[in-house]
């Protein structure tokens, strides 16, 4: 893979042409908070981001919240001294509470602090799509939306957007400033945004980035019972309904069914996952979170890879 054969679309109206494939920078955050994926060295981090600019992935999508800072830090660190740097997105209204749980903060003047904070960590001067992280609390959205509308008006932000909002949410804060992109979880294993957000969307010319396209690592193929197991306490995907009976007996079911669309294409099952969120014409792009370098080249060809209808039934279960 190279630059050149690295599929792009564009991200609704924003005007930034992206790679169907985004670096996802949530596990390079590690562990010791709430939502952490365990032990992680930064020197592997920066790798696995240095490798995917290489292969020609243009952009990055991170979160105050990740670690509670490190993940930006490490992006920032990555990103010292390029000539020409990835378009980086990042969220806020995820704050650090007692014993690193995350606590919700929609105020204005918590959101402006939040990205001036976001800003130095991450060493850009202005964040190409900055979005509130979760509609919590409920109450405050308009004041969370106002805030970021602000900060785009100031140039500290290029674009702005929404993750896990519901459309009722985006219908409120609507007349407020352009909603431009939305980020909502998509995967085999939870498909409800296909009823009323992703239409919703893209009716509204809303740019579509989905996470978890691979189930958060459970639909890779390499997801074992023997290595759930043997996750670290602070990996939060040890104590997550998918990753336990009874629904890990059907979610190991799904992945058998992709690595036998996989063998057909000669890939890996995670690729085929990601292509088949990637081919809902909603969707203009994955966040695909890697952790060290090795991990990025097999998942790349996703962003060009074409599943037909027999391959289609087969993943979903339809096939005889």
């Amino acid at each position: 893979m190279g630059a050149a054969t690295l599929n792009k679309a564009q991200l609704g109206n924003t005007g930034l042409d992206i790679t169907r494939v985004g670096f996802g920078a949530w596990a390079i955050g590690g562990g010791g908070w709430e939502f952490g994926w365990g032990p992680q060295e930064d020197e592997k981090s920066v790798a696995a981001i240095h490798h995917a600019l290489e292969q020609g992935v243009n952009w990055i999508d991170t979160a105050a919240a990740y670690g509670f800072g490190r993940s930006e830090q490490v992006v920032g660190r990555a990103l010292e001294g390029m000539p020409e740097r990835p378009y980086v997105f990042t969220k806020c209204s995820l704050l650090e509470g007692p014993g690193r749980r995350v606590v919700h903060s929609l105020k204005r003047d918590s959101i402006l602090r939040e990205a001036d904070a976001s800003l130095k960590r991450l060493g850009v001067d202005a964040i190409d799509l900055y979005q509130i992280h979760w509609p919590n609390p409920e109450e405050d959205i308009e004041e969370g939306w106002g805030a970021l509308a602000e900060l785009k008006e100031q140039g500290l932000v290029r674009h702005i957007g929404v993750s896990n909002f519901e459309v009722q949410h985006m219908r409120r804060i609507q007349q407020i400033a352009q909603i431009e992109t939305l980020q909502p979880p998509y995967n085999l294993i939870e498909r409800d945004v296909e009823r009323e957000l992703l239409p919703f969307a893209e009716n509204e010319g809303i740019g579509v980035i989905v996470y978890s396209p691979m189930g958060s690592g459970l639909l890779t193929g390499r997801m074992t019972r023997e290595r759930i197991a043997g996750l670290p306490d602070d990996d939060w995907r040890k104590h997550d309904s998918r990753f336990n009976e009874p629904q890990l007996s059907q979610n190991l079911e799904l992945v058998e069914r992709l690595k036998a669309v996989a063998d057909r294409h000669g890939t890996v099952p995670g690729a085929v996952a990601i292509a088949w969120a990637l081919r809902n014409p909603a969707v203009d792009g994955a966040i695909v979170g890697f952790r060290s370098p090795e991990q990025v080249d097999p998942l790349l060809p996703a962003a060009g890879l074409k599943l037909s209808d027999e391959d289609l039934d087969q993943i979903e279960g339809r096939a005889p």
